[in-house]
């Protein structure tokens, strides 16, 4: 009999010492995390401070029950425009929906991107990013969270933790904005607008104009492509594609900005250089794919083209007489021959260089020259040049 209530205390004592084995402290937590909270204030500008300090408040210090079924570090609910994976977990009504994800990276970037892609957080991003008492409070103003403690709660964890000099360290490379510091007085939109379908509405303010039939905006310096996407309903990976563009991310200068897909062909024959005019920013002023303006007149991206210079942008007739262009990666010479549109492939989920390369019996090599491709990340949905 006592054997048997020492096995039974053994088991007991047992399951309580894994229970505790499971569970992580805050500065674990902080070790574990810290990286992806400076990587994600150097891509969108939340302060890595304020993100580690929400995602030990959200999840426990990591042991909730909530991240642990759902990695949802922020407790980020789904909304209506969320169309991904979701859990149901009891908050301030039973049973309600959360976003779900992958891991808590997809957490942490879904947490910046969000913050960015509403525009009752904007006035957040006019902050110094060192000013972790003006976020937490700001936080609280634009309705991120219902407790009235939640500032003091975030400011707490900053300080208790030195939090602080994850954001010293990530606001080296952190998106530049004029900023500030933040007043109390100073009230954020507190009426949230609700999703809309009209593709009237303009973008970050901008008014919709046409360029070669196709509706675009013109973004400022420091505008978010992510608040951009979501202020005229388009999914973000779309709006890249759109402008020939392969990562999201903060604009670091004023320019045309696509809400549509732009043209094979642009509304002239030709275009004339201006002075010291990147060939990107030509595409964008003619409403042209880009890597149709390379293949008419067998440039690259990166060529210097000499102000006054016919850039066509419709194929060349046979008659086309030879068009020379110094070029820093090609130099080639067009003569009387005909254009060939370039096969084009679609990435697909987890299809890498080498399967494309394999699929049209081509080099990498060749893949990584006609499209221009630095590295060798692909996004779902990018298309590719696959052919001569």
């Amino acid at each position: 009999m006592i054997k048997k209530i020492i096995y039974l205390l053994m088991i007991v004592v047992g399951i309580c010492g894994s229970a505790a084995a499971q569970s992580i402290t805050p500065e674990q937590y902080i070790e574990k995390y810290k990286d992806l909270a400076i990587n994600e204030m150097k891509r969108m500008g939340v302060p890595a401070a304020i993100t580690l300090a929400q995602g030990l408040l959200e999840t426990e210090n990591g042991n909730s029950a909530l991240v642990k079924k759902s990695n949802n570090h922020f407790g980020i609910k789904c909304k209506s425009s969320w169309t991904s994976d979701a859990v149901t977990h009891d908050d301030d009504a039973p049973g309600e929906c959360f976003r779900s994800y992958k891991d808590a990276e997809a957490s942490y970037r879904d947490h910046s991107n969000y913050l960015r892609g509403k525009e009752w957080y904007a006035f957040l991003f006019t902050l110094d990013p060192t000013d972790y008492k003006g976020w937490a409070k700001g936080l609280r103003k634009a309705g991120y969270a219902t407790n009235p403690k939640y500032p003091d709660i975030l400011i707490k964890n900053i300080e208790q933790y030195n939090l602080q000099q994850y954001s010293l360290i990530g606001a080296k490379d952190a998106p530049k904005v004029e900023t500030g510091q933040y007043q109390d007085d100073k009230e954020p939109a507190t009426e949230k607008p609700s999703d809309s379908n009209d593709p009237n509405v303009p973008a970050e303010g901008n008014a919709i104009n046409y360029i070669n039939g196709h509706k675009y905006i013109n973004a400022q310096k420091g505008t978010s492509l992510l608040a951009i996407a979501t202020s005229n309903d388009i999914d973000l990976s779309k709006l890249l594609i759109f402008n020939d563009l392969e990562e999201d991310g903060i604009l670091k200068n004023d320019q045309i900005i696509f809400l549509q897909k732009k043209s094979k062909t642009g509304q002239q024959d030709f275009y004339l250089v201006q002075q010291q005019e990147p060939v990107y920013d030509i595409a964008q002023k003619n409403g042209i794919q880009l890597k149709y303006l390379l293949l008419y007149n067998a440039i690259t991206e990166n060529s210097l083209i000499p102000s006054g210079t016919k850039l066509y942008l419709t194929p060349a007739p046979q008659t086309q007489q030879a068009v020379g262009i110094k070029n820093t990666a090609v130099s080639t010479v067009v003569k009387n021959e005909p254009v060939v549109l370039p096969k084009t492939h679609a990435v697909q989920p987890r299809e890498g260089l080498y399967a494309i390369a394999k699929k049209y019996q081509v080099s990498v090599q060749q893949l990584r020259q006609w499209n221009n491709l630095t590295t060798d990340y692909l996004k779902i949905g990018q298309q590719l040049i696959v052919s001569e």
